[in-house]
Order: structure tokens, then C-alpha cells, then sequence
């Protein structure tokens, strides 16, 4: 019987993918739709490939989570920890790159700098994002390549508890930090993009008060919303680092459940929370959003007249 620590954490959970699930799947439609409609943008792909991914990685967790919690012996005895390993691999790191390039896209189009390499940088955004990607791809062999080892030595570890104990946990923690190398280099990929357009609003702003206007510009306020989005991103992402450490933790002590759930719940944060500020700081979707809560609310009041 779950204790009520756990039910909690699993009730948190469970809504936390569930709106990961619907705000990725409205920003995938939408894009979609523009796609369609018109030709696809470099913008328009990456939050299509990025809603994309997270929609599948949000799956591959809840699927992962539900073994891990109801059914653990399949899971270390059977070879589907091999297919979600696979599967996790993909979609995680295709989620983060595809960030990644949003957020480079972000600095490239809203940022000013005059320097040579800036500027060639802003003439070749897609040749930025093809290099993201081959990162991904080097990123992906790597972790595949280490990730497989770690999988073993976690099998070797119930067949011989205490001496794995001993003898493997400084190497397993290491080999997982190992691995995430190239998540923590898409990380700080990011910080610097935000480092920089901060400084570039900085700039901007000093220019605006050299050349008083009363008025708040366009590009101050792209400024601000880019720097919004990159900045509660990295919170995100520091929440995400916190979750492989308490996942990393679980190794040592697999039936502490609620520890498991809480390691979940900082790991999806990410992709179910920042969603929903991409939503909020790019106009097209804010507005299809309200013009969708418009059209529910209309209809729940069709409803209810029709009951009445």
C-alpha cells in the first residue's frame, strides 16, 4: 500500500506530465498547422522538432517510471531496460539540442554586436544549427557507447549487492556524470547565450537612454522576452541535473520510491514546465492559445445551456 508521501508525489507527477503532454502537443499542432499552410521556417522546425521530441521523451519517462515503480523485477531481470534506454537516449538528447539551437536562434536574431564573428555567425544560422546537430549525433555514440556499460554493472549489482556497494559506487557516480558530458556542454551552450543577451540589452538600454524616447522599443522587448525564456530555462535545466543526480541516487537504494518520484518530477520539469513559457513568450502561440480558451469557454456555455 503506497504510503500518503507517495500517493502526493505521484498525484504531482502524473499532472506535471499530463500538461507536458498537452502544452507540447498545442505547440506541435500549431506549428504544424503554419507548416502546412506555409512554408516552414528554421523556427518553425525547431519547436515542431523540439515539441516533437518532447512528446515522445514525456512518454518514454512515464513508461520507465510506471516499471520502475510497479514492476522493478522486469525491469532488472528483462532486456526492456535496454529499449528505454535506447529510447531515452534519443529523445533526451534531441530535446536538448533542439533548445539548444532555440536558444542560439534567439541570440543570433535578437542580439546586437557588431564583431565579425557575430555577424557571420547571424548571415549562417542554419549552418549553426546543422553544426548543433552534428554535436547531437557525436553526443549520441558517446552516451550510447558508456550508457550500455553502466547498464550491466547496474544487473551485476543484484547479483552481488555488497560487493558492488563497496566496490562501485564512486565509479557508477562518475560514469554518470561521464556520460552527461555532452548534456552539460549543451548546458553551459546555453548560459552563454543568455550571459550574452543579457549583456546586449544592457548595451541596448544605454544606448536608449543616451537617445531618450519616453518610448519602450520593439527590440527592448524582444530583448526582454528572449532573456525571460533562456532564464527560466536554465532553472529548468539545473532541475534536471538535480533529477539524474537523485536517479543516480536510486542506484544505492532502490526501494525508496518517494525519492525515486521526486528525482521524476525535477527531471520532467523541463520538458512539461517550458512549454508553456514558450507559449507565453512568442505572440503567435499566445494568441492561438486564447483564441482556443475562447472557443472552450463557448462551448461550455452551450453546454450548459442545453442542460438547462
Amino acid at each position: 500500500m503506497p504510503s500518503a508521501v507517495e500517493i502526493f508525489l505521484i498525484f504531482v507527477a502524473t499532472s506535471e506530465s499530463v500538461l507536458g503532454l498537452l502544452g507540447n502537443g498545442f505547440i506541435g499542432l500549431v506549428n504544424c498547422t503554419e507548416c502546412v499552410k506555409k512554408k516552414c521556417s528554421l523556427i518553425c522546425f525547431i519547436l515542431t522538432g523540439l515539441a516533437i521530441s518532447r512528446l515522445c521523451f514525456i512518454w518514454i519517462m512515464i513508461l520507465d517510471g510506471c516499471i520502475k515503480i510497479f514492476c522493478p523485477d522486469i525491469y532488472i531481470f528483462g532486456n526492456i531496460i535496454y529499449c528505454t534506454f535506447y529510447l531515452w537516449t534519443v529523445f533526451n538528447h534531441s530535446t536538448i539540442s533542439f533548445t539548444t539551437s532555440l536558444s542560439i536562434f534567439y541570440f543570433l536574431k535578437i542580439a546586437n554586436f557588431s564583431h565579425s564573428i557575430f555577424l557571420w555567425l547571424k548571415r549562417r544560422i542554419s549552418t549553426v544549427f546543422t553544426l548543433v546537430m552534428g554535436c547531437m549525433i557525436l553526443s549520441f555514440a558517446f552516451y550510447f557507447q558508456q550508457g550500455l556499460k553502466i547498464i550491466n554493472d547496474h544487473k551485476v549489482k543484484y547479483r552481488n549487492t555488497s560487493w558492488w556497494l563497496h566496490a562501485r559506487r564512486g565509479e557508477h557516480f562518475i560514469g554518470n556524470l561521464f556520460i552527461n558530458m555532452g548534456v552539460i556542454f549543451f548546458f553551459i551552450v546555453n548560459v552563454i547565450m543568455c550571459i550574452l543577451l543579457i549583456f546586449s540589452l544592457w548595451r541596448h538600454y544605454k544606448k536608449m537612454q543616451l537617445n531618450v524616447t519616453g518610448l519602450r522599443d520593439f527590440n527592448t522587448e524582444a530583448h526582454m522576452r528572449a532573456v525571460k525564456v533562456l532564464i527560466v530555462f536554465i532553472i529548468l535545466y539545473a532541475l534536471y541535473f538535480i533529477g539524474v543526480i537523485i536517479e543516480a541516487s536510486c542506484g544505492f537504494v532502490p526501494e525508496n520510491k518517494p525519492l525515486f518520484l521526486f528525482g521524476f518530477i525535477n527531471l520532467a520539469a523541463s520538458p512539461c514546465i517550458h512549454p508553456f513559457i514558450l507559449i507565453l513568450g512568442n505572440s503567435q502561440l499566445k494568441q492561438t492559445s486564447l483564441r482556443v480558451v475562447r472557443q472552450l469557454k463557448c462551448c461550455e456555455k452551450r453546454q450548459n445551456l442545453r442542460v438547462t
